[in-house]
């Protein structure tokens, strides 16, 4: 009887402890201030910036008081776009940064035409936009509607995901992500597949969110991030959790010194990093040789 008494027992505790065991060899990761399977990062980050989309203006706005525009200038003219050129740009799937690429390599090509009006120019220039989220892919199609570039040949829109780009190796010569690898589940894979679609002499750049260097500018942007982003969101957009998770997955994210060192670990050479407005954004580069 006792022997029977324990197997019940055993069996009543077994899906607990199953449970337990399976926590103990999951592997978690974070999502804002959480901490969740890494399996379900993906799906959670989907869910807000499906949430997102279609305030997609509003919530940068928000999130940097609308500076964000400024920095996407300055962040491609870091890159030096070419006409002729093949670029990967990651987690844009909006088309802010493919737009003003597309706009700075017409503005070149226009220039060299009235400087030589015989002058044959490359005009296969082709800018692959990637986001693993359908919804932005759709505001980005729409807005190069709006803007006439709906049947613009060098803009290419792909579903795709940061850590397995669907591109050949050493296909590209500039790599793209703006605001965008903070919410990758794996950072070094997505900065494994940018060193791997790069051809030699390819620059890889990276524009985000990063930590403020000024003590008192560092409390005024907590306290901003904190008490007013979650709370205009709210207001604004009807959606206060998405937005309280932007600003927690900001604080997660590694500082300057690490990322670099990171990006650096992924075999990229000339790192180096560019902080804006106290370090709240930093522009981060890298060269494959």
């Amino acid at each position: 009887m006792a022997f029977l008494t324990s197997v019940r027992s055993l069996r009543s505790k077994l899906p607990s402890m199953l449970a337990r065991t399976c926590l103990v060899h999951s592997h978690s990761t974070s999502f804002g201030f959480k901490e969740v399977p890494e399996e379900e990062k993906s799906k959670l980050v989907g869910n807000v910036f499906s949430s997102v989309a279609s305030n997609y203006d509003l919530m940068n706005d928000l999130m940097s008081g609308g500076l964000h525009r400024l920095w996407k200038d300055r962040f491609v003219s870091e890159l030096t776009p070419f006409p002729g050129m093949k670029h990967l740009d990651v987690a844009g799937g909006t088309g802010d940064v493919a737009f003003r690429i597309l706009e700075k390599v017409n503005s070149i090509s226009r220039r060299a035409l009235r400087h030589d009006p015989a002058e044959v120019l490359n005009d296969e220039t082709q800018i692959y936009v990637c986001d693993i989220n359908p919804n932005m892919l759709n505001v980005g199609k729409k807005r190069a509607v709006e803007r006439g570039l709906g049947e613009s040949q060098s803009l290419k829109w792909v579903e795709g995901d940061a850590e397995a780009l669907s591109f050949e190796d050493n296909s590209m010569d500039g790599y793209t992500i703006a605001f965008g690898i903070r919410n990758v589940t794996h950072i070094e894979k997505a900065l494994a597949e940018a060193h791997r679609v790069l051809k030699r002499g390819g620059r890889f750049l990276c524009l985000e969110f990063s930590r403020v260097d000024i003590p008192i500018l560092k409390e005024l942007y907590d306290l901003y991030s904190f008490s007013v982003i979650p709370a205009v969101g709210e207001l604004v957009a009807g959606d206060r959790e998405s937005y309280q998770y932007l600003v927690e997955s900001i604080r997660r994210f590694p500082p300057q010194d690490k990322f670099a060192a990171m990006i650096a670990d992924a075999g990229f050479q000339k790192v180096q990093y560019e902080n804006l407005v106290g370090g709240a954004v930093a522009i981060h580069s890298g060269l494959k040789i």
